[in-house]
């Protein structure tokens, strides 16, 4: 995406930020999060009965999946490896133990040295947060081996702020910046983000407990953005701006650590933001700008943004 639409995302992004770059908008009410709307099969087959024809839950599942590959298709699978299971009773750890002696034998014995030096202790110049959607696997999009990043995965590669509290995220945050010293940090969005459909999705009032609510809530300024700048677009295009949206909220949101703000004023600490698209296999990248009397008064700006595809 072109560097000037950045940009103008970016500055939507920092709209509940205040004087000092904290998010003052996370101290309002946390709206509702509603799931996606998958019927019940017994609400599908009494509202269209022909669906009884066809007879099974996997065969309803088939044809929905072939029309939204980021939703239902997701159903066909679990009923797929329940139905394997019950057949075959097999050990749903089995094909680890040959992929893991796989590894051990082309990858671990190939390369002895290096992860003996691995053992000893671990120096990474990246942390990596990213989803934690199982089609998004940022070694295997990225090509990281072992010992190059720190890496945690959430909902929605979420960066809650520093007056959050304590989190995993804040944890690992704190580990990889003031143990290991990593010199980038780097916010990894995807396409289909179930977490961000949840956060488009919300209710502004509920009674019901959710931790999916509270958790996607940390972004809800990201969604309020989106609804200003895109609201007039289709669902799918307004929850795809506000992935990426989500993901400058992020970094802005890993300003408020003091110890993270202190080393990119220093410049010793960059942060970066990605998004990975895997319907087309293509990935953006782009990196944040923070210091004082940037031009037209911001402290913040975008630099080096990119798509490879």
């Amino acid at each position: 995406m072109a560097s000037v639409y950045r940009l103008l995302s970016f500055h939507a992004a920092t709209n509940d930020l205040s004087i000092d770059g904290n998010f003052t908008g996370l101290h309002r009410k946390p709206m509702e999060s509603v799931m996606m709307n998958v019927s019940p099969l017994r609400s599908i087959r009494q509202k269209d009965s022909r669906w009884r024809s066809l007879g099974t839950v996997k065969t309803y599942f088939e044809v929905m999946a072939s029309k939204d590959p980021c939703g239902l298709g997701q159903e066909l699978k679990k009923s797929d490896r329940r139905h394997d299971l019950k057949d075959n009773d097999l050990d749903p750890l089995k094909d680890f133990e040959a992929r893991f002696l796989k590894f051990k034998k082309q990858d671990y014995l190939e390369n002895l040295d290096h992860y003996q030096n691995l053992a000893q202790g671990q120096s990474p110049k990246f942390m990596v947060i990213a989803c934690a959607d199982s089609r998004v696997c940022p070694s295997k999009i990225l090509g990281l081996q072992p010992g190059e990043a720190f890496t945690v995965r959430n909902v929605a590669n979420l960066v809650p702020p520093y007056q959050h509290g304590a989190s995993e995220t804040s944890a690992a945050l704190e580990f990889a910046v003031n143990t290991l010293e990593v010199s980038n940090i780097l916010v990894v969005g995807h396409s289909c983000c179930g977490g961000i459909r949840a956060l488009m999705s919300m209710k502004q009032k509920s009674n019901s407990k959710s931790f999916i609510r509270d958790w996607v809530s940390l972004a809800k300024s990201a969604r309020l953005s989106t609804e200003a700048a895109v609201g007039n677009l289709s669902f799918e295009k307004q929850c795809t701006h506000c992935e990426k949206e989500s993901i400058n909220g992020s970094l802005l949101n890993l300003l408020t650590y003091p110890w993270i703000e202190e080393r990119v004023t220093e410049g010793v600490l960059s942060l970066h933001g990605g998004y990975y698209d895997f319907t087309d296999c293509s990935f953006e990248k782009w990196t944040l700008v923070y210091r004082e009397s940037l031009e037209g008064g911001s402290k913040f700006a975008i630099k080096g943004s990119s798509t490879w595809s």
